[in-house]
């Protein structure tokens, strides 16, 4: 009688982690992108919640809250809208980095902005294609946001 030993074969175990290795290859990337999709959506929600709050202030003051120099919205601007306008103010974007307010000085305007993935300034406007250009948000409307595939 022969004792025949099961079992799979060296070539088989390389062909299946060459296999997982492809899928991985394939799915990481696209896990990566939809992630920061999220973080771009979610600070999008959030400014537009700021902005509300700043519109509502503006109908009860006849202006908006004012922060003449571009800093967090924590502090002065949301000290003056929560709870009454916004229950609790976000401070932080999809990448926890602060989201900053400005407005003019007798409160005629307001800009509300995130600087992106890389967490730095630009001067970018209108529709945007990367993870690290701002989003802007001016006077109740977008003006520098995400549009298409990001990268």
């Amino acid at each position: 009688m022969k004792n025949r030993q099961s079992g799979f074969t060296l070539i088989e175990l390389l062909i299946v982690v060459a296999i997982i290795g492809i899928i991985a290859a394939i799915a990481i990337p696209n896990l990566l992108n939809a992630i920061d999709r999220g973080k771009q959506k979610r600070t999008m929600a959030d400014m537009r919640s700021v902005g509300t709050a700043c519109e509502e202030y503006s109908i009860d003051n006849n202006f908006y809250p004012v922060q003449t120099t571009q800093a967090a919205v924590t502090g002065a601007v949301s000290g003056v809208l929560e709870p009454t306008y916004i229950k609790v103010t976000p401070a932080n974007d999809g990448w926890n980095r602060a989201i900053r307010y400005g407005s003019a000085a007798g409160g005629t305007g307001y800009t509300i902005r995130s600087y992106g993935k890389n967490g730095t300034a630009d001067a970018s406007f209108g529709q945007t294609t990367a993870f690290n250009c701002d989003i802007v948000f001016q006077d109740g409307q977008f003006t520098a946001w995400p549009s298409g595939v990001q990268t």
